[in-house]
């Protein structure tokens, strides 16, 4: 069985190690991120102090028309998907933030598609003083790896990382409650899928459920390491490296019994961004297999398909 990989970040040879693993196996485990392992603690206890609390005060910051509040179970289903005939809302709930943005700021005034300021739960103390360390934090490892992924498909030129100023991030504090084993096979607690940003920075708890498809079509696990994220590469980095690099399909199914948390972090291109294949990864023998895509309106047009709350703002 074939295994997942793990990148140590903080080798001689990391943009080579990513390059590899994400041209064959798509997924990888990092290590030598440098975040401490005390402040990935303390987000899973304020998602769990979050989603303990009751639901009226839960919805009193429903998700909003820019993708920051509570998305409460049964609203979400992955329309988009093309790897399962997906008929059911995923089994999850989930808080979302994105990049703080000053109602009166530049990326507001601009207009640009959603811009704007977090919902914050003000029943829970600290809350906002953690999640916005810890994200601010992973501002910092998603840039380092723009620049390593620059590194390894030969933009020498800082293209890539041209497109992330700033960049679009999303912080999401994932809760799928328990599901009898006896569930019907097309309950997701996230169906399968693939993202459609740049990479995915992924913390999750010890339940496991997490599966990712390998190259020849098979479902692996892929189980918790201690201090390991996991990384997936999503539709825009894919496109930005021509296909070499892989954006693969993964789901949740939660058969534990238990209930399960994850954090992942998405680090994405500015919504302005048009991506088109690097030219360091155009040649004789590769030519270019995508047309520029405005990630904006790409985005766009995910979330209308994906969440009952921006199909009813369309």
């Amino acid at each position: 069985m074939p295994s997942i990989p793990t990148i140590d970040l903080a080798a001689a040879d990391a943009a080579t190690q990513i390059v590899e693993a994400y041209s064959t196996a798509g997924f990888a485990y990092l290590i030598g991120h440098g975040v401490d392992p005390a402040m990935v603690a303390a987000v899973f206890a304020e998602s769990r102090r979050f989603h303990a609390s009751p639901v009226e005060l839960k919805r009193s910051i429903a998700l909003d028309h820019n993708h920051r509040g509570f998305i409460e179970i049964n609203t979400s289903t992955d329309r988009t998907s093309t790897l399962a005939n997906v008929k059911k809302p995923n089994q999850s709930e989930s808080f979302m933030m994105m990049r703080e943005d000053d109602p009166d700021g530049p990326q507001v005034r601009a207009g640009n598609f959603l811009a704007g300021p977090n919902q914050w739960p003000d029943w829970l103390p600290g809350f906002r003083s953690v999640i916005d360390e810890y994200h601010d934090t992973m501002i910092g490892v998603g840039r380092r790896l723009v620049d390593l992924i620059a590194e390894g498909l030969g933009d020498s030129d800082g293209l890539l990382a041209s497109g992330f100023n700033p960049p679009t991030t999303w912080l999401r504090l994932l809760h799928y409650p328990t599901c009898p084993p006896t569930a019907p096979d097309d309950l997701f607690g996230s169906a399968p899928h693939c993202d459609f940003g740049f990479v995915t920075i992924l913390a999750q708890d010890d339940v496991g459920g997490l599966q990712v498809m390998s190259p020849d079509g098979e479902w692996l696990d892929v189980p918790p390491v201690d201090g390991a994220f996991v990384m997936n590469v999503g539709e825009m980095l894919h496109r930005w490296s021509n296909g070499r690099l892989r954006s693969t399909p993964h789901r949740v199914i939660n058969r534990s019994g238990l209930e399960r948390y994850s954090c992942p972090f998405f680090f994405d291109p500015h919504v302005s961004t048009v991506i088109a294949p690097l030219p360091s990864t155009i040649g004789d023998e590769a030519a270019a297999r995508y047309v520029p895509t405005h990630f904006g309106d790409f985005l766009r047009n995910e979330l209308t398909k994906g969440y009952q709350r921006h199909s009813e703002t369309a």
